[in-house]
């Protein structure tokens, strides 16, 4: 049946959305507030799709059967709320793509680590099969991918804004890694809701789907164990109790499935910090439920590279190691952070606050870090919770200053740790560009570093 469907954001989900629409024979208009990048305009152009940019044009969108909205928009800006009083059905494109595909799909969510976890579960599987599709909050398009469906499987990031605008969407194998206050700032501050979005994994699986969810996590142990969960449920965790069938034992991590016991050595992870041992744990998890041996498993795990910005080594200067962590856009993401290294840290923080709760790491910050390089538009917060627990602390607004003042302070053996807590948009576009001009700015200070 024939659709009048209006996309609202023009970028990766947003144009594939469109492309996918108009594939199928629905009519298209694409409706982005801000300018559309030269790219994604041409793929428009090119298949005949009809769009405006640095406008909303109200009268248009309100026509629409259905609005494909990019998981960006918040529910709460007034066309959307226009949209809904009108009763227009809003998705997101993750829930549209998925219309058109049965292919199995692998759904992962989770405040932290979702990123990692899917690239090396993507990686994993892509050595086993001819065409694994990577989608979601990685920034690939499911939608593009669907357009000609030739993937053996989908391998899926998945975000809160993500889970909000699905209904119909199903995995064949789902996970939840952990539930950690994040985007406070679009669930009104409450955790309940944000974790209650977070939950809603839980009922797009399969009838006989798997469910992987870690129990070392006490939100998302407490939530699973409130909630029927179709299909087969695996806990899994770096203590060796009862009931984690994926644990750690001395140095090894082990999974007992169906067909015995998979062990990997924990030297053999290209990865660093006891958050990324059970970010790997989940992908051996799901591995060897798609017929993946101990020994293929750790081959493909010599190849893999993770994505730039977490715990990502830049260099080292006169001894001090720098690290770039700039997606770490929450405070639970910073603890993990922080826990990677057993060397002082000076830490370099701050952004545009998310309603962060610094209650949670002040003792692991009192133990670890020697000094606090507050980088932000508005650095008070910071000051507040931690001036009196470190040696050393300073402000500034400038990425440049704040990793010389960094360097001016370490010492032989210290670690330089750029690891924000907050979000990037009162002095950058997005993390990636943050962790960027970090990484330039540590290259400028010894421009024959060797990195």
């Amino acid at each position: 049946m024939k659709h009048n469907i209006v996309i609202l954001g023009a970028g990766e989900s947003g144009v594939g959305a469109a492309l996918l629409a108009h594939m199928k024979g629905h009519d298209v208009f694409v409706s982005d507030a801000g300018p559309i990048q030269p790219a994604f305009k041409n793929e428009l152009q090119e298949a005949g799709i009809a769009y405006e940019e640095g406008q909303h044009t109200i009268g248009k969108i309100l026509k629409a059967d259905m609005i494909i909205k990019s998981p960006g928009i918040s529910d709460q800006v007034a066309v959307i709320q226009q949209a809904l009083d009108k009763g227009i059905e809003i998705i997101n494109e993750l829930e549209f793509a998925s219309q058109y595909t049965s292919k199995p799909i692998i759904a992962i969510t989770g405040s932290n680590g979702k990123t990692t976890t899917t690239l090396l579960t993507h990686h994993l599987l892509a050595s086993k099969f001819n065409q694994v599709g990577l989608a979601g909050n990685v920034g690939y398009s499911l939608a593009k991918q669907v357009m000609d469906d030739k993937a053996d499987l989908y391998v899926v990031e998945v975000s809160s804004f993500q889970l909000d605008g699905m209904s119909s969407f199903t995995a064949e194998t789902a996970v939840l890694l952990n539930i950690t206050a994040d985007h406070l700032d679009r669930y009104n501050y409450s955790f309940e809701q944000y974790a209650e979005s977070k939950m809603k994994i839980t009922s797009l699986l399969k009838q006989n789907g798997l469910f992987i969810y870690c129990s070392d996590d006490a939100e998302a142990k407490k939530r699973v164990e409130e909630v029927a969960i179709r299909g087969q449920k695996i806990a899994i965790g770096l203590a060796p109790v009862e009931g984690n069938k994926g644990f750690q034992e001395n140095d090894e991590l082990c999974y007992k499935g169906s067909g015995g016991m998979i062990k990997i050595p924990v030297s053999a992870l290209p990865i660093l910090g006891a958050h990324n041992r059970l970010n790997a744990l989940v992908a051996i998890t799901i591995a060897t439920h798609y017929g993946m041996s101990q020994a293929e498993i750790l081959d493909a795990l010599k190849s893999f590279k993770n994505a730039p910005h977490r715990l990502e080594y830049v260099a080292r200067i006169g001894g001090i190691d720098f690290i770039n962590d700039s997606k770490a856009t929450n405070v639970e993401a910073v603890r993990y952070a922080l826990g990677s290294f057993d060397q002082p840290i000076i830490w370099i923080a701050g952004g545009q606050d998310k309603g962060n709760d610094y209650s949670q790491i002040k003792n692991l910050v009192s133990q670890k870090v020697k000094a606090l390089v507050c980088l932000g538009a508005d650095n008070r917060k910071l000051y507040e919770n931690f001036e009196d627990l470190v040696d050393m602390i300073a402000t500034t607004d400038d990425v440049k200053t704040a990793a010389r003042m960094a360097l001016d302070y370490a010492k032989n053996s210290d670690v330089v740790l750029f690891s924000p807590a907050c979000a990037s948009f009162d002095l950058f576009n997005n993390y990636a560009e943050r962790g960027d001009l970090f990484k330039a700015a540590v290259h400028e200070l010894n421009p024959g570093i060797n990195v």
